[in-house]
């Protein structure tokens, strides 16, 4: 029976430390999870999926309009010409005599009285009776010339779905921004634990030393009392590293669209940046999705005089029905009661109206002019932004330079003060001193390094090149 127990106690348990495995994130992974997660994105998406549905929809104005029409009604109205059969035989005698042969018009005299006396006076020729009408059949439109609105509506719809696309794609780009500094901060925290722990390890060793010293008593007890404080000052250190590195951690599992209590890490250091391969590449801000979205306001800012002109120009359309028809009685019978076709051509010309589609364009011209001064501004701030962008990271990388060279001359200061101090020619001030030293040294490279890598992604952010097309 135990034997059997332990395979089962194995295969459930499984699960469990399936749970404590942490999940190792590369910056790759960190991006795509953001971008597969991000509810911004997610809407910016589907607004470009929206204006494509609209450019479709716009698409079709240009082919006919094909629709089933009817109507159906009722009316009791009836009556006649107002003429009964005598009076229309006399018209009709009175009409054709004048034509005739003389001696057929003598005789016609004769007999002509005689034979109206004979017709009745009290029926009408023609008796009509609307009753039921009703008609139905396939109605067809098909615009001609529409003052130029249904073309300009096309390309509005045209550049609304690629100022879509250039928002989602800077969408994306703040997603990525997002992502890498979230990653970065989960290093700068690791690193920063590094130092920490570091300069624990050098404390502890010094304590021992100074302990052994104070035994021997070769040093005082003042000396052992100063390294307890410092031990005590980054063990704080440490774990504030700790608790930073559980709020990154969480931070990043927030971007990336993973439940906060993830255990996650980040796969390595910040990614290698090439500054003069950064440098190098496209300077303007002609590639950035904003500049695009910027030209397609623009031109649909243009693009609204033309369909605001359109409704003082002539309008020119096709019509044409097949369907069939019924109603009206004349004399007890349908007058209508069959399948027909009828087209013709509606033109409609605007004459006067009080100025109301005139100024109407006039404000549409103004309200162009007014997003082009808009655009050019934005345009002028975004080069100045990539100015500014390209200045950090030329002095972030400087700046790595001179920490790292800081960092070099503190630890070989650190290590000769080390020397110095169990030789006895330094005193215990100044190791803890140059050991301070040397921590603030590192820190002081990490955050260049920190600013250095999301300097790189803010000046491709600002070119454009973050995301390409």
């Amino acid at each position: 029976m135990k034997k059997l127990l332990f395979p089962v106690f194995i295969a459930l348990s499984l699960p469990l430390f399936a749970q404590d495995e942490v999940q190792v994130l590369s910056i790759e992974q960190c991006r795509e999870l953001a971008l597969q997660h991000n509810k911004t994105l997610q809407s910016a998406a589907l607004g470009t999926e929206a204006a494509r549905y609209t450019k479709r929809a716009t698409l079709g104005l240009f082919f006919p309009n094909i629709s089933l029409t009817g109507m159906a009604g009722y009316s009791n109205t009836d009556g006649s010409l107002g003429m009964n059969v005598r009076q229309a035989a006399a018209g009709m005698l009175s009409t054709v005599m004048p034509g005739l042969p003389a001696p057929i018009q003598a005789q016609l005299k004769q007999l002509a009285p005689g034979v109206l006396n004979t017709l009745p006076t009290n029926q009408s020729i023609l008796e009509y009776e609307l009753g039921w009408m009703y008609t139905g059949g396939v109605m067809l439109r098909q615009p001609i010339f529409m003052g130029g609105k249904i073309i300009a509506g096309y390309k509005m719809s045209k550049l609304a779905l690629e100022a879509s696309r250039q928002n989602e794609r800077k969408t994306r780009a703040e997603v990525i921004e997002e992502a890498d500094q979230a990653y970065a901060n989960v290093v700068k925290a690791t690193e920063m634990k590094k130092v920490a722990e570091q300069y624990l390890l050098l404390l502890k060793q010094l304590d021992s030393n100074v302990e052994s010293a104070v035994r021997n008593g070769v040093k005082l007890q003042n000396d052992r009392l100063k390294v307890q404080v410092k031990l005590d000052e980054v063990q704080l250190q440490l774990t504030q590293a700790e608790n930073a590195i559980r709020l990154a951690t969480m931070n990043l599992c927030h971007v990336t669209g993973m439940p906060l209590s993830s255990r996650v890490a980040v796969s390595s250091e910040y990614p290698r940046v090439d500054d003069a391969a950064l440098l190098s590449g496209s300077s303007d801000v002609t590639s950035r999705p904003e500049y695009a979205m910027l030209e397609a306001q623009a031109q649909v800012a243009r693009q609204e005089v033309n369909v605001s002109r359109a409704a003082w120009l002539p309008q020119l359309g096709l019509l044409a029905y097949y369907g069939y028809t019924s109603g009206v009685k004349i004399n007890g019978r349908k007058l209508l009661d069959s399948w027909g076709f009828a087209g013709g051509v509606t033109l409609s010309v605007p004459l006067f109206h009080f100025g109301a589609d005139y100024f109407k364009t006039k404000a549409a011209k103004v309200k162009a002019q007014q997003v082009e001064l808009d655009r050019e501004n934005y345009v002028e701030l975004m080069q100045l932004q990539l100015a500014k962008e390209g200045n950090n990271l030329e002095e972030s990388a400087q700046e790595v330079a001179l920490t790292e060279k800081g960092l070099e001359q503190a630890t070989l200061n650190r290590e000769l003060s080390e020397k110095q101090y169990k030789a006895g020619t330094e005193t215990l001030s100044d190791l803890l001193e140059a050991q301070a030293l040397w921590q603030k040294a590192w820190q002081r490279r990490i955050e260049a390094q920190f600013r250095r890598y999301l300097a790189s992604v803010a000046y491709l952010k600002a070119a454009g090149r973050l995301v390409e097309e």
